[in-house]
Formats: C-alpha cells, structure tokens, sequence
C-alpha cells in the first residue's frame, strides 16, 4: 500500500518537474501558442485567445507520453 502510494508521488514530482520545465523554456520556442487554429479577436483594448491547436497538440502528446508509462 504504501508503495504503490511513494510510486505515485515520485509520478506526480516528476510530472509537475516537466510541467515547470515546459513552462520555463516555452518562450525559446516559437511554434508554441502561435499555431494555426488557435484563435485570437483583437478589438480596441480587449483581447481574447484561445490556443486551441496547442491544446490538442499538448494532449496528444501527454497521451502518447502517459500510455508508455502505463505499459
């Protein structure tokens, strides 16, 4: 029992260690958020942004990544 529980949290640091790691080099790269199909309206002083193909990207990703480690 607490094996499985020490197995999960060594996943869980390693997970948010890549997540902060992603987040502090994320500026060096410049396809990132800047995809086609990530949607951005501009009028006047209002903003929005949706990074829709980024966020399908990044899913598949973490998909492919977490089912290597399931197997």
């Amino acid at each position: 029992m607490l094996g499985a529980f020490g197995r999960f949290l060594i996943l869980t640091g390693l997970i948010i260690t890549a997540i902060g790691l992603f987040l502090l080099f994320s500026d060096k790269i410049p396809w990132i958020g800047r995809l086609p199909g990530d949607i951005l309206i501009k009028k006047g002083k209002w903003t929005f942004y949706f990074p829709l193909a980024t966020s399908i990207l990044l899913s598949i990703l973490l998909t492919l990544l977490l089912n290597l480690f399931r197997k």
